[in-house]
């Protein structure tokens, strides 16, 4: 098991996103280091159980039992190019991909958050 405490971030290959996130998980949830999954548009691959799932999965998998994180967090953003739809679809997708990511079964928290047109983190579920 690594040393520190690790969360989960699964969140889209956009580097704007990225830092606040790790930020925002880091001062809020007193993480030390945040394992990082990144693709284009994820709460579309995780809502719609798409190409690609098995992947996140697996890396989700290693986070949690070989780094034993404790939270996974799911994320969408403003102007998404991976998945350009609107935020009320966004916000749609997330709630089903966090659905998908509780049947997976981890003894862990996930959380969803959006970054807004700031580059904001906001909490949504």
């Amino acid at each position: 098991m690594a040393q520190g405490l690790f969360g989960t971030a699964i969140n889209c290959m956009d580097g704007r996103v990225q830092l606040p996130v790790n930020e925002y998980l880091k001062r809020n949830y007193q993480l030390d280091f945040i394992d990082t999954i990144t693709e284009p548009g994820p709460v579309k691959i995780l809502a719609d159980k798409q190409a690609g799932i098995d992947s996140i999965h697996q890396r989700v998998k290693i986070s949690v039992e070989a780094h034993g994180s404790k939270l996974i967090a799911v994320v969408a953003h403003y102007d998404c190019a991976g998945n350009p739809v609107p935020e009320e679809t966004q916000l749609k997708q997330l709630n089903s991909a966090l659905e998908t990511i509780r049947e997976w079964n981890y003894n862990v928290q996930c959380i969803g958050l959006w970054v807004d047109e700031n580059w904001q983190v906001v909490p949504v579920m």
